[in-house]
């Protein structure tokens, strides 16, 4: 049994620890859990006591004037400000350590959007996973596109708030293969509860041969399993379904070849064309029904990841 196992059977209503702080961070956790509890017990224990002893018990029971302990009075002040200081200082020296990146980084571009989220390698891989190697550092820069959103890995202890109009930076070093989830924390929007992304922490040797075939989706690809690849990395299955349900975005389930009617008064019927202007440049045509809130994903598919999207959307159609 290695050592993610036996926190998990020890403590098995905290995710199991995955990344080379998750140790410190629940270890502050439970240290200010365990004093929680100390001095709950003992302050709800004294006042019991003391109602008990010091009851009533007659109608010439007085009160006795009372005039404080100065001993008392400074162990009271004096322990938990001791405490207090040292919460602060082991949570600061953390904190430090989770705000300086490790020089060799591997640096990961993050963008989030309503409602899935974006990895940008420095290979000009864009995935809608994020796959990492094991027992690397991996710095997230990380913004957004339209509103607030929060990146959060519950395994990995971290959670950075991801903001339009600026960067903000999380690094991480996974300690063992395995997938986990990426959530927003951070309410924004109808989907908010489908903003999810796979992350994928693979050995060296199988990250270099992901980075190798383009982030897994190389030439041998059928079009339209990679189409159905991309539809869940990218997150269009936050927005479309494809059993005929409507959600935030018309469902693909018979779309292509169907007359599309727009807010605008005009109408296309849905055919490659029509597919891909509305991957590029959505909010141009906007379906009768649905408000413009799909983002455009021009400049982050190439035109075979877009054809993909196309021919599965078709064989979804049928």
């Amino acid at each position: 049994m290695n050592t993610n196992e036996t926190q998990s059977d020890i403590w098995r209503w905290m995710p199991d620890q995955m990344s080379t702080f998750a140790s410190n961070v629940d270890g502050l956790f439970y240290f200010i859990l365990i004093l929680c509890v100390i001095f709950f017990t003992l302050i709800v224990g004294a006042m019991v006591y003391f109602v008990v002893k010091f009851r009533r018990r007659t109608d010439q029971d007085e009160t006795p004037l009372i005039k404080g302990n100065h001993t008392i009075e400074i162990i009271w002040s004096v322990i938990p400000g001791i405490l207090l200081i040292a919460i602060f200082t082991w949570g600061f020296v953390d904190w430090m350590k989770l705000g300086t990146v490790p020089p060799n980084a591997l640096d990961v571009r993050v963008e989030g959007y309503k409602w899935a989220w974006s990895f940008v390698y420095p290979e000009g891989i864009v995935s809608g996973e994020l796959v990492v190697p094991v027992g690397k550092p991996v710095k997230l820069t990380m913004s957004s596109k339209d509103v607030l959103h929060s990146f959060y890995v519950a395994e990995f202890r971290i959670k950075r708030d991801v903001l339009p109009g600026r960067y903000t930076v999380q690094w991480f070093e996974a300690t063992d293969t395995g997938e986990h989830w990426v959530q927003c924390t951070e309410y924004c929007g109808t989907s908010h509860s489908k903003m999810i992304a796979k992350v994928k922490v693979v050995s060296q040797e199988e990250y270099d041969e992901w980075i190798s075939t383009g982030g897994g989706m190389g030439d041998d690809v059928p079009l339209a399993d990679l189409g159905k690849m991309l539809y869940e990395q990218r997150g269009c299955v936050a927005c479309h379904s494809l059993d005929g349900s409507k959600v935030v975005g018309p469902t693909f389930k018979g779309l292509y070849g169907v007359e599309r009617k727009f807010t605008d008064g005009t109408s296309a019927v849905a055919d490659d064309n029509y597919l891909k202007t509305a991957i590029l440049a959505p909010n141009d045509t906007v379906v009768e029904g649905f408000s413009p809130v799909m983002p455009s994903f021009q400049g982050q598919l190439n035109d075979r990841q877009i054809s993909a999207l196309i021919e599965f959307i078709k064989s979804v159609s049928q």
